[in-house]
C-alpha cells in the first residue's frame, strides 16, 4: 500500500490519528492485533487509561498527564473506527453529539438565558436538562442510565445522588452517621453469629452508607479513596526507606518496629 502523506504530517490534527488507526484496523495490511479487537476487548483499556489520566492528575505530573489524555483520545477513535466499520457511528458523528449536548446543556452560555445565577442553580437546571434528555431516551427509572460497569464506590455514590434528587435521603449527615454505627454493629454480628455470604453483605451494606455520608459532607468517595491509597503508599514506601537505612526490609521486621517508624513517617511529613 503506497504511504499515505497524512501518516506522517506531525501538523494533520485529529485527521492524522483518525488515519492511522483506520490503517491499523485495515483487514489486510493493518496490525493483527488490532484487527482482532471488537469493543469488549478494547473496553478494559479505556477504563485502564481513564485512570491513569486521574494519576496523573493526582502526582500533577502535567507532561505525563498530556501522553495519557493522548492515550484516552486513542481509546475513543479506536471505539468510533469499530463503530464506523459496523456502520453504526463515525468520530465526526461522535464530536457532533458532544457538541450539540454541551450547546444544550449550557443555554445561559450559549442561549438566551442569564447567567447570573449560582453555581448550586446551575448544577440544579444541569440536572434538569439532564433528566429530560434520559425522558426522551425512554429511561423511566430514576436510577436509569447510571453505568452498571462504573467502579463500585463510584456507582454508590452515583445511585444515591440520584435517588437524592427525588427525595430518598437522609436530612442530613448525622443521620449517615448513625446508619453507619447500625451497619458496623450489624457487621461485627455476621462476623460473630453468620455465614462468610452473610459477612459480605454487611460490609457491603456499610460501604454503601460510607459512600453516602461522603455524598453528605461534599466528599466524593472514589477521589477520597484514590487520596487515601496514595497516602498509604507514600507513607509505607517512607517505611521501608528507614528499614533499609537500618540494613533491613519488612520481612526481617515486625509489626511493633514498623509502626513506630510509620509514625516517624507521619512526623516526618507534618514537619
Amino acid at each position: 500500500m503506497p504511504e499515505n502523506p497524512l501518516i506522517n504530517d506531525p501538523y494533520a490534527g485529529i485527521e492524522r490519528l483518525l488515519e492511522i488507526m483506520r490503517r491499523l484496523r485495515d483487514p489486510k495490511t493493518g496490525c493483527p492485533w488490532d484487527v482482532e479487537q471488537d469493543f469488549a476487548s478494547i473496553a478494559p483499556y479505556t477504563i485502564e487509561e481513564a485512570y491513569e489520566v486521574a494519576d496523573a492528575i493526582e502526582r500533577q505530573d502535567w507532561d505525563e498527564l498530556k501522553g495519557e489524555l493522548g492515550d484516552l483520545l486513542f481509546q475513543s477513535v479506536f471505539h468510533a473506527q469499530m463503530a464506523t466499520e459496523a456502520g453504526h457511528f463515525t468520530f465526526q458523528d461522535v464530536v457532533t453529539t458532544m457538541s450539540n449536548k454541551m450547546v444544550s446543556r449550557h443555554p445561559h452560555v450559549f442561549g438566551d438565558e442569564s447567567r447570573d445565577k449560582s453555581a448550586d442553580q446551575q448544577t440544579q437546571d444541569w440536572e434538569a436538562i439532564k433528566a429530560a434528555e434520559r425522558a426522551g431516551k425512554e429511561q423511566k427509572g430514576t436510577l436509569d442510565g447510571v453505568a452498571v460497569g462504573l467502579p463500585a464506590l463510584l456507582r454508590a455514590y452515583k445511585l444515591q445522588k440520584r435517588a437524592a434528587r427525588v427525595g430518598f435521603d437522609w436530612p442530613s449527615a448525622q443521620n449517615v452517621l448513625d446508619k453507619i454505627a447500625e451497619e458496623s454493629a450489624e457487621l461485627v454480628e455476621a462476623r460473630d453469629e453468620l455465614t462468610q455470604k452473610a459477612v459480605e453483605e454487611e460490609f457491603g451494606d456499610l460501604l454503601f452508607v460510607m459512600a453516602n455520608l461522603g455524598r453528605h459532607l461534599g466528599v466524593e468517595p472514589e477521589a477520597a479513596l484514590r487520596r487515601a491509597n496514595a497516602k498509604f503508599t507514600r507513607r509505607f514506601e517512607g517505611v521501608e526507606a528507614k528499614l533499609a537505612d537500618l540494613g533491613k526490609t519488612p520481612a526481617d521486621s515486625n509489626l511493633d518496629e514498623m509502626d513506630a517508624l510509620w509514625d516517624a513517617v507521619k512526623a516526618d511529613e507534618r514537619a
